[in-house]
């Protein structure tokens, strides 16, 4: 899809800062309530975010309602986007936010432009985090990946990240990093976890090491990557402490996910420290009026279409804003949470938002729980409780939105916690 022309300084209705399945499904919605005056950015040379170099089966089951491969399912993202009336900018980066007058400062390659708008959706999404974050020692080799630049160099690039890979990680994005290698003819010599069990489908499991013979090993660290010029192997010790090298000339550090919140730090939002993304409420708002997150920033890291259906959903609260920006409301009481949980989205409770994305709340553990019930109590009154199927670590699981009706805007914050 060639590149539309790159717009000088001028002022649009909705500027969306990401072109992944949040951003391009809520242009998409903004173009069905006619809202067409909107602007997509990215800083990538073309639209579609990471499936568009995730090459694999599997997008598009909740919003779309049909398996799609990954670069097929971002194709048809961003058609949709320009066929609802929005502009899409690639190869472009947003180097600073203003959230008082609404402003971002865009860098192109027809150079540095100021665009003013109604409405700013920060939709960039979240990262890996890499080697050097983790602080595995070692020489510097080539060879060391994360999921995200092994896709890109597979998919994009049709290079080799060579012939026998070591995964870090045992999460759904790990089991994407095994397509890919095999994609590229790459074996895989083992699949390392510090967790005691994988974090991912037990079918996902199962089906990729019968097919694949690679080893899961649990309760296990790298603690150093060999090699001069390319990876030689790894260095691993056991929860007995034992010590052993396996030999590979390539190394997927995978999941253990970062919001990309700098922008939303830039514009002084408040941030959800369990999440590490702007704090939002039921709409997707978050503490600034007309300043809106939607996606992964948000919840890293959730499926592309559960994403894409934030888009959705953030656009008639978008929308209302439009309508009526005097009337928004600036105070907002906080979820806060107690026990074995990371983080909780939304997380901001003002008066008048009661119905969240998919009239869900997602819920991330920080251990594993079998069956865990929760409750949400404000002061001495219990607005929810019930059982959710699992609590583990990097799987968001979904609560009901139907206790958001019930909170006092008058009360303290409301407290999400596990019963014993």
């Amino acid at each position: 899809m060639p590149d539309l022309p790159q717009p000088t300084d001028e002022d649009v209705d909705v500027v969306i800062i990401g072109a992944g399945p949040a951003g391009l499904t809520l242009a998409h919605a903004l173009g069905e309530l006619n809202i067409e005056n909107v602007l997509v950015i990215d800083r990538d040379t073309q639209p579609g975010g990471v499936p568009r170099y995730s090459d694999h089966h599997g997008y598009g089951l909740r919003d779309l309602r049909q398996p799609l491969r990954g670069p097929i399912y971002a194709g048809h993202l961003a058609l949709r986007a320009v066929k609802g009336g929005a502009r899409i900018m690639t190869e472009a980066t947003v180097t600073d936010i203003n959230a008082t007058k609404r402003t971002i400062e865009v860098t192109a390659p027809s150079g540095r432009v100021t665009i003013k708008a109604k409405v700013i959706v920060i939709a960039t999404g979240c990262r890996e985090r890499p080697r050097a974050a983790r602080l595995v020692p070692g020489t510097r080799p080539a060879g060391v990946f994360t999921t995200g630049w092994l896709q890109r160099l597979v998919h994009l690039q049709h290079g080799s990240p060579g012939k026998r890979a070591v995964i870090v990680g045992a999460e759904h994005v790990s089991y994407s990093a095994v397509l890919t290698l095999r994609h590229a003819k790459c074996s895989i010599v083992a699949m390392v976890t510090e967790r005691s069990r994988h974090d991912s489908f037990t079918a996902f499991n199962i089906g990729a090491r019968a097919r694949w013979r690679f080893p899961l090993l649990t309760q296990t660290t790298v603690t150093g990557i060999l090699g001069d010029h390319q990876v030689a192997g790894v260095q691993i010790q056991d929860a007995k402490g034992r010590m052993k090298v396996l030999d590979c000339d390539n190394v997927i550090f995978t999941g253990d996910w970062i919001s990309e919140n700098e922008l939303a730090r830039r514009a002084g939002l408040v941030i959800d420290p369990g999440t590490g993304g702007p704090a939002v409420d039921a709409r997707l708002a978050t503490s600034a009026p007309g300043i809106f997150a939607i996606g992964n920033v948000l919840h890293p890291a959730a499926t592309a279409d559960i994403c894409a259906l934030d888009g959705a959903h953030a656009a008639a609260g978008i929308a209302d804003y439009l309508g009526a920006p005097g009337s928004w409301p600036t105070r907002s009481l906080r979820l806060r949470t107690e026990g074995p949980i990371d983080w909780v989205s939304p997380n901001l409770l003002p008066p008048t938002a009661r119905t969240a994305a998919r009239g869900k709340v997602l819920v991330q553990f920080n251990e594993r729980r079998r069956l865990p019930r929760l409750e949400i109590v404000q002061g001495g009154a219990r607005l929810w409780s019930g059982y959710v199927p699992w609590g583990i670590p990097t799987r968001p699981v979904p609560i009901s939105d139907s206790w958001l009706a019930a909170v006092s805007a008058t009360g303290p914050d409301p407290i999400l916690r596990v019963l014993p």
